[in-house]
């Protein structure tokens, strides 16, 4: 018989990743991909009742409130879906005997650190959706000590909106951009967590609590948005500023950066180079046009 995933957030870029290598494991697993409509993870009813009726082996929660910004007026809304929605889904994979997968963000971590941050470093959010995210992470580990907490960084991918798409959306209108230089971070291609995250459903000995997963090494934004102009071969100039210069709602990481040497400890994960990931992202976005 296949063991059952429910991937709660199906239409996010994660969820969308997800869909994608679906095809690679249908031996094995049956899929059911949920959104705000057909599971609303915010009532704790709609949640128990959905659980005890398909009766998932794993449930993958790639949903979230992202709204960095908006969340510092809508903290309600996130910690809603951030936290509460989590400490309810964690609950009901307990209470259903289920693996819980839950996607988590460095934005945890203030970024004042100068080195990378390890998975048992002291947590202290900047903003709302850092303090929703861990409250959620919290509720997690509380509610199901079969959780697996995934904390990644800079997402993007061919689906949705994020940088690299936005990137290449001001690229095709404008000659210049100014972009922040003096945050750091590790972009993540959405399809390499979408891959690891199935290799750890596939792993025989898991091991739960908090891991970290990126792509490798760490970058700037500036940096980060020099490479999509050159993978794209756009002939954009761009400008170094600092953050002071772009001021957000919500304050964002100085330097982000994590230690990925746990996961590839436990679950054999192969990291891969950040450049070569986006390069991959750019081609195929290319290739949609």
């Amino acid at each position: 018989m296949k063991k059952k995933i429910l991937i709660v957030g199906g239409n996010g870029q994660l969820g969308n990743c997800l869909r994608k290598i679906v095809p690679n494991f249908e031996l094995d697993y049956e899929f059911n991909f949920t959104d705000s409509e057909t599971l609303d993870i915010t009532d704790e009813d709609h949640v128990f009742e959905f659980f005890k009726e398909y009766k998932p082996d794993y449930c993958i929660n790639a949903s979230a409130y992202t709204a960095v910004d908006l969340a510092e007026s809508e903290p309600e809304k996130s910690f809603a879906v951030n936290a509460e929605g989590v400490g309810y889904l964690a609950e009901a994979s307990r209470k259903n005997k289920t693996i819980f997968i839950h996607i988590s963000t460095d934005y945890v971590f203030d970024g004042e650190s100068n080195i990378s941050y390890s998975e048992d470093d002291f947590t202290s959010p900047n903003g709302v959706y850092g303090e929703s995210k861990l409250r959620g992470e919290e509720l997690a580990l509380e509610n199901n000590k079969e959780t697996i907490i995934i904390r990644t960084s800079w997402l993007y991918s061919e689906f949705n909106k994020n940088f690299v798409k936005t990137m290449l959306n001001l690229f095709s209108q404008k000659d210049e951009l100014n972009i922040v230089s003096d945050q750091f971070g590790q972009p993540t291609n959405a399809s390499d967590l979408a891959e690891t995250i199935m290799h750890i459903v596939n792993y025989p000995n898991k091991k739960f609590g908090i891991y970290h997963f990126s792509n490798e090494p760490e970058t700037t934004w500036y940096d980060f948005a020099k490479k999509i102009a050159e993978f794209s071969k756009s002939n954009i100039k761009l400008h170094p500023i600092t953050t002071e210069q772009f001021p957000t709602a919500a304050k964002r990481p100085k330097r982000s950066t994590m230690s990925l040497e746990k996961i590839e400890q436990d679950y054999k994960i192969e990291l891969k180079n950040w450049e070569n990931s986006l390069e991959e992202c750019i081609n195929i976005l290319m290739n949609q046009e």
